[in-house]
């Protein structure tokens, strides 16, 4: 397997990768993504400032993840367990529901922690949906601890729970 910078060659790949999740998420009653979110305007910008990364096997597009500097403005309210002057924020993790339960996420998350370690980061910072339990279970036994909540109003009415790896 093989994780990367994705290109905008990709995008219509990635964007497909995404709605297969959200179908697959929507048949386990999990609303966490819907038609407004990840939008194909997101992956984009995500892809041009560089923090859209691929997992491929085979020419096969496994999953994604975006590792982002910049502190979202939902995120300023929060009370972290750190400063918030060198954190590595995760966004948008997602494998095609074909390969779940095959560590690529795991892979994924490994790539982004080893990032942060290298660049000096204080910690990783990321947030998963309130009703998304094997998301909270898979981060906690990562060791990331539970903060505060936050809303995104046009994904859900349900909160999203913000955790933190301290490095």
């Amino acid at each position: 397997m093989t994780i990367k910078k994705a290109g905008i060659e990709e995008l219509p790949k990635i964007k497909k990768l995404t709605e297969k999740c959200a179908a697959a998420l929507r048949e386990l009653e999990i609303f966490q993504w819907n038609e407004h979110y990840p939008s194909l305007e997101k992956l984009r910008e995500d892809i041009e400032k560089q923090e859209l990364y691929s997992i491929s096997e085979a020419e096969e597009l496994l999953g994604i993840i975006v590792i982002s500097e910049k502190i979202d403005d939902e995120y300023l309210a929060v009370k972290w367990l750190t400063e918030s002057n060198r954190n590595l924020y995760i966004h948008r993790l997602a494998v095609n529901p074909e390969n779940w339960g095959q560590g690529i996420a795991r892979n994924l998350m490994d790539f982004a922690e080893d990032l942060a370690r290298k660049g000096n980061f204080l910690s990783v910072r990321l947030d998963t949906f309130s009703q998304n339990l094997r998301n909270q279970k898979f981060y906690e036994a990562r060791g990331y601890q539970r903060l505060e909540d936050i809303y995104f109003p046009k994904q859900s009415e349900y909160p999203f729970h913000c955790y933190e790896l301290k490095l």
